[in-house]
């Protein structure tokens, strides 16, 4: 497998598909990246024949082909994922008659419980910036713009596609909250604290951002998820942190110290957008870890 030529020589419906998803579904970038690489990667395993040509035995082989490499469980599923939409995509508009795919068996997920920061960690992450920010004789309109990122992820538990995907007339200052457009083109409503509003406020002001994108780069575009990635990685070095975590800890973060603090499953659920409550039950495992850790060191007789 690792010989296989990765870019696969495009065909029309791959690219039908994509543009698909990019314009009537409002997919990420990232999403379309992920499926145009997972199409690209089967048809350079199977290049020789069509779409429509495809047997189940052919599925099977890659599956066994991906195990032999020891990709992990997240890679394949993330693998047939695509394949399975792109097969629904073709049954739906009468490609094919049916989704071979239906008929695979996919190895379980581990279980893994995301990485989050503890409310501390979270605190000094958040004042590195501000700190740095005050020793400034005058004040970067971007240094205020990554504040304002930061205190808005914490606040919020948004995306990171979510994130820079904001427009200024999705945040209500009044009604203390922003619109955001989620996965599946699906809009939720999610609060905003006051630190995160005076922060935004603030960067708004020194930057003069009054329309359009809502967070934006030095050439006063919008910012790209890839720079708030680099951003995070920065601030995460100086305030001695771990550079390998993600911005989506920011949002297991928002989502465990709600929990921790007595919010219920559900109201979760609806804040981070999860459109089953299975996914926002592994926050549940955290915090159940983390008690029994506390029973465990302080119990005399654990």
């Amino acid at each position: 497998m690792s010989n296989l030529i990765h870019q696969a020589k495009e065909d029309p419906l791959t690219q039908e598909f994509l543009d698909y998803l990019e314009i009537g579904r409002l997919y990420s970038p990232q999403t379309l990246r992920a499926y145009r690489q997972s199409l690209e990667h089967f048809r350079a395993f199977q290049p020789t024949s069509s779409w429509k040509e495809k047997t189940t035995d052919d599925f099977r082989s890659y599956l066994l082909e991906l195990m032999k490499v020891n990709a992990s469980r997240a890679t394949i599923r993330l693998r047939f994922a695509a394949l399975r939409s792109f097969f629904n995509y073709l049954t739906e508009r009468s490609y094919l008659p049916s989704n071979l795919l239906k008929q695979i068996s996919l190895p379980k997920l581990e279980k893994s419980l995301p990485h989050f920061l503890t409310i501390p960690q979270i605190t000094t992450l958040l004042e590195t910036p501000t700190q740095k920010e005050k020793t400034q004789q005058a004040p970067s309109w971007m240094s205020a713009r990554d504040i304002a990122i930061l205190e808005l992820f914490y606040s919020s538990g948004l995306r990171l596609s979510e994130l820079v995907g904001l427009n200024i007339n999705d945040l209500d200052v009044l009604g203390e909250t922003v619109r955001v457009m989620g996965k599946g083109s699906k809009e939720r409503i999610v609060p905003v604290g006051n630190i995160a509003l005076e922060a935004i406020s603030h960067y708004r002001h020194l930057a003069k951002v009054e329309a359009g994108a809502l967070f934006i780069n030095k050439s006063r575009k919008r910012l790209s998820a890839t720079a708030v990635w680099q951003m995070l990685k920065k601030y995460l070095r100086e305030a001695g942190l771990p550079t390998t975590l993600s911005p989506h800890a920011l949002r297991h973060s928002f989502a465990t110290h709600l929990l921790d603090r007595g919010a219920d499953l559900r109201s979760v659920q609806s804040l981070l957008g999860h459109a089953s409550l299975t996914t926002t039950q592994i926050y549940t495992h955290v915090t159940t870890e983390r008690l029994k850790a506390a029973y465990q060191t302080a119990h005399p007789r654990a």
